[in-house]
């Protein structure tokens, strides 16, 4: 019996165009309204998902690929494990090096040199009058000495460009401790908020991973890993999927994820995959 549902969020509950499908708020408000333990896995910070968790009513929600852990209900942190500034200064070099947009997010701003492309989408989202973001965007003329010279907490780090980061990430993980995901934005991934195509990775600390904050979650609620429905549908969902009692890809996933899935939905983000999961798999 599922005693647990974890969903991402772009891409799995919320559309390309920022949009939640009806399908999908209903089968969060039976989630809710049956006291059923429910938790928003995002690549985001807290801040830029706040005012969306409250709307949708969330019981919990891990943060920046698993950095973060919070009880939504009562405001209680559960977890949380920051990057050091050696290791930011480090993965600095190596993005320059590789002629990479850089940015990172603290508890309160997202700091870069020049808004390019993850941040770039999360400005415009922020901007636009349906926004659900809250967040200070900070732009430094040179982010390494901005690091050095001032006292942040690091949630975590993002590099992008627009061909691979595989280089990049292989030279990170060859000298440094540190957990990364990959996410792709090409062909019909493609990020339509900015009209982009690129590839970024978030960078958190060593065994920081969505499916090891779920394991976390589970522990603090006694709650079995067979216990848990999880859906997604990228790359930096694989393992939360995988490792679930029930993994779900959504339609419009990557082939990568739907390869480790239990079910693959008939209907992508647009037209309710999350909710098709729910009422498959959830007995209310």
């Amino acid at each position: 019996m599922i005693k647990l549902v974890a969903s991402d969020l772009d891409g799995t509950i919320i559309d390309k165009n920022n949009y939640i499908y009806e399908n999908n708020l209903k089968a969060i408000d039976d989630l809710n309204n049956h006291k059923m333990n429910f938790v928003i896995c995002t690549g985001k910070t807290y801040p830029i998902t706040k005012q969306l968790c409250s709307k949708i009513n969330a019981s919990f929600g891990i943060f920046g690929n698993g950095n973060q852990i919070l009880d939504l209900k009562t405001g209680k942190e559960i977890y949380r494990k920051l990057l050091s500034k050696d290791i930011v200064l480090k993965c600095i070099d190596i993005a320059k090096s590789n002629n990479s947009s850089i940015h990172i997010y603290t508890d309160k701003a997202v700091i870069s040199e020049k808004l390019l492309y993850l941040d770039l989408r999360n400005y415009i989202l922020q901007t636009s009058t349906k926004s659900e973001i809250s967040m200070e965007f900070k732009i430094v003329d040179d982010i390494k000495k901005y690091v050095a010279n001032n006292d942040i907490s690091v949630c975590k780090l993002v590099i992008s460009n627009d061909k691979t980061t595989k280089p990049i990430s292989d030279e990170i993980l060859k000298t440094l401790d540190v957990s990364i995901a990959t996410i792709r934005k090409f062909g019909e991934y493609k990020d339509f908020t900015i009209n982009k195509e690129y590839e970024y990775i978030d960078i958190t600390p060593k065994g920081v991973t969505k499916d090891t904050a779920l394991q976390i979650l589970g522990n603090y609620l006694n709650i079995k890993p067979n216990e848990v429905l999880a859906v997604g549908d990228n790359l930096n969902d694989f393992d939360m999927v995988k490792n679930a009692g029930i993994g779900v890809a959504v339609a419009n996933a990557y082939d990568e994820l739907k390869n480790v899935a239990s079910y693959t939905t008939s209907n992508p983000v647009e037209k309710g995959g999350f909710a098709e999961a729910v009422y498959k798999f959830v007995k209310f």
